[in-house]
């Protein structure tokens, strides 16, 4: 987070034509794919949900599939979805996550190039079903993601779902895209499964249970590269004095006036003193002296409208999930940089 949080604020002051500018891009990259990386691990420890919400699993497939397909012009993916197919609630970074571990996982059997094949279709599974995999029997959406590789023996699907196992050669693969794919359907109350054949190709089927509710459309497009700006004052919890350094630094750039707390104690008192004056709270879940859960429903007990960001780099236990249960008003991810920042913020204060 610090390092991302800096490389921001430098190419905030930089033109694109600057020498550095590229060698900056190439920091924040690195970064980024650090951080993937560390999602996979908490991904395959089940670390909890962050962002859960009611969704169409065909749009999510789609975005997902048109941003593979453009990056791998030799894979022909092809999209057989069921219309009436039912919401589940998921978060959707997390499945997107799954989502193109397999898609890679496709393209890597299919050096030649091939075709991907995805299927979608509510399902009902029974007591039979899913005697082996400790979920209820019940009403589930059904994904299934087929290639035309090279297929798998015997031996290597018994290992598959494994943390560090892989076929690819040294230095090539981490072993964690289909661990991690595996722990978080798990986390979902899911199952993933795969079917296959040497020479005849390979089928990843995963099931979500469905869930009866109006499904939530995102509202925030990270991809545009600016910056949002704003005058409100806000309040930065957190415990590590380099997130509240580099985050201060960030708002103070955006044109907010902040405030700064160590801990959720100091918080609850700058807060009691200054609550008419603070817009938003940017809240870290996990302090030593008083969690993220407790200062927020303190800080709604003082002042019911108050609009709280909840800011973490994983979850215990689903924590998070929890607090936006409680119409906490949204989440990000550490590490973000001005950008991704600056959009959550305006996307809760300008509802």
């Amino acid at each position: 987070m610090g390092i991302m949080g800096r490389i921001s604020l430098i190419s905030h002051d930089i033109d694109l034509t600057h020498p550095h500018y590229k060698h900056l891009k190439s920091i924040e990259d690195i970064v980024g794919r650090g951080s993937d990386l560390t999602k996979q691990l908490l991904g395959f420890a089940m670390g909890g949900k962050y962002e859960a919400k009611p969704t169409d699993i065909n749009e999510l497939i789609e975005k997902c599939s048109d941003m593979f397909g453009r990056t791998r012009k030799e894979t022909r993916i092809h999209t057989i979805f069921q219309k009436d197919v039912c919401a589940v609630e998921i978060d959707q970074s997390q499945i997107e996550q799954v989502l193109l571990n397999l898609f890679v996982n496709a393209w890597h059997a299919m050096p030649e190039g091939g075709d991907i094949f995805i299927h979608t279709k509510n399902v009902t599974l029974d007591d039979e079903d899913v005697m082996h995999y400790g979920i209820k029997p019940g009403k589930y959406v059904m994904v299934s993601v087929t290639d035309t590789g090279v297929g798998m023996d015997e031996e290597t699907q018994q290992h598959i779902f494994e943390p560090f196992f892989t076929t690819k050669k040294l230095g090539r693969g981490t072993g964690l895209g289909l661990a991690s794919a595996y722990g978080i359907i798990k986390n979902h109350g899911g199952i993933i499964n795969v079917n296959s054949k040497k020479g005849e190709g390979t089928t990843f089927n995963f099931h979500l249970p469905i869930v009866e509710a109006q499904v939530v459309k995102s509202q925030i497009d990270d991809t545009e590269e600016e910056i949002l700006y704003g005058t409100e004052t806000i309040l930065i919890v957190d415990d590590e004095d380099m997130v509240i350094t580099v985050s201060r630094e960030m708002l103070n750039n955006m044109g907010y006036d902040v405030f700064i707390a160590r801990g959720g104690k100091e918080a609850l008192e700058i807060f009691k003193k200054d609550k008419n004056k603070i817009a938003l709270v940017i809240l870290d879940m996990i302090m030593p002296d008083l969690g993220g859960s407790q200062v927020y429903d303190v800080l709604k007990e003082i002042k019911p409208d108050i609009k709280v960001l909840l800011s973490s780099g994983y979850s215990i236990d689903g924590q998070a999930s929890k607090i936006m249960s409680r119409d906490c008003d949204g989440f990000i991810q550490k590490p973000f940089n001005m950008i991704q920042l600056s959009k959550r913020i305006r996307n809760i204060l300008d509802k």
